[in-house]
């Protein structure tokens, strides 16, 4: 498992929720133990740990396509328990995928404006799809419930680096850059949050709120992923793959999990698609052509 640690700084190109980037690695002689780390998951935001699956199951993707680059052979193993969810251990040959350790590093989020125009239809097979003014309506409830909530506003706050002179800034969370705020909106945020505690039934959620109200007022399209409840860590490599094929297509996204965080519209939602368990709403993202780039998200040397 030597060879594995030379690829560290790949792997960590997996996305996760706010960044948290929770994902361990704990090396046998001949098996790298998968786990996480408490202290980087989301108790208040993700209660049920469904963005922690999804995020470890891309994850193992992300490390079994960059082991088959190098031309290691590599496979996982599902063996959950307290803190891990499987390992990845010596295979008879190397992980069979079409995508590259550059296609690892091409892949990225996008928070900026998205050109109008829905994507090929073949691009995507086996998610839903929806108009983004369809939900518009719905992603300002749930923002409105995200920013009405005390204790979810201050765990996104403890997961914000809205100023390059944050200590975490260059490691992890969500930048001022990485969210598409300019230097006013990032210093407008920041002192938001800071009156937070004195100004939340005075009406701030509804300032809140408002900054996102037309992110989905344009011709565009969001990919809903549904999957069985329980399963997220397989569902999570399912989703890697699609990004990736997004990504070499020279498309992007931008999760809008708030959608199917907030109880009320997660239900909605579910109903709107004719899906009898709202729990099987597994992940949500607007997708698209982006007009900038958007810069690398921050990352924790390995």
């Amino acid at each position: 498992m030597k060879a594995l640690r030379e690829l560290e700084a790949d792997f960590w190109r997996a996305p996760s929720a706010h960044n948290t980037q929770p994902w361990t690695l704990t090396y046998t002689d001949t098996e790298a133990v998968v786990g996480w780390d408490p202290q980087r998951a989301l108790p208040v935001s993700d209660p049920t740990g469904r963005d922690l699956r999804l995020g470890l199951g891309a994850f193992v993707e992300t490390c079994l396509i960059v082991c088959a680059s190098a031309g290691l052979r590599v496979g996982f193993r599902a063996d959950p328990g307290p803190l891990r969810v499987g390992v990845l251990h010596e295979a008879a040959e190397p992980y069979r995928t079409e995508f590259t350790t550059a296609d690892v590093r091409g892949r990225g989020s996008n928070r900026g404006p998205y050109h109008p125009g829905r994507l090929p239809g073949d691009l995507v097979p086996g998610v839903r799809r929806v108009a983004c003014r369809d939900l518009a309506a719905l992603l300002h409830a749930a923002d409105l419930h995200q920013f009405g909530d005390a204790a979810v506003t201050a765990e996104l706050r403890e997961w914000l680096r809205l100023t390059p002179r944050h200590r975490r800034y260059d490691l992890d969370g969500l930048t001022d850059r990485a969210l598409a705020l300019s230097r006013a909106e990032a210093l407008g945020l920041r002192a938001a949050l800071a009156v937070y505690p004195v100004l939340r039934r005075g009406g701030l959620p509804r300032v809140l709120a408002a900054a996102g109200k037309g992110l989905l007022d344009y011709d565009g399209e969001v990919l809903m992923l549904v999957g069985p409840p329980g399963e997220e860590v397989e569902m999570g490599r399912e989703l890697m793959r699609i990004w990736l094929n997004l990504s070499t297509h020279g498309y992007t996204t931008h999760p809008l999990s708030q959608i199917i965080d907030s109880p009320p519209t997660r239900a909605i939602l579910a109903a709107h698609l004719g899906v009898d368990d709202p729990a099987s709403l597994l992940h949500l993202a607007r997708a698209g052509r982006p007009k900038e780039a958007a810069p690398r998200s921050a990352r924790i040397p390995s």
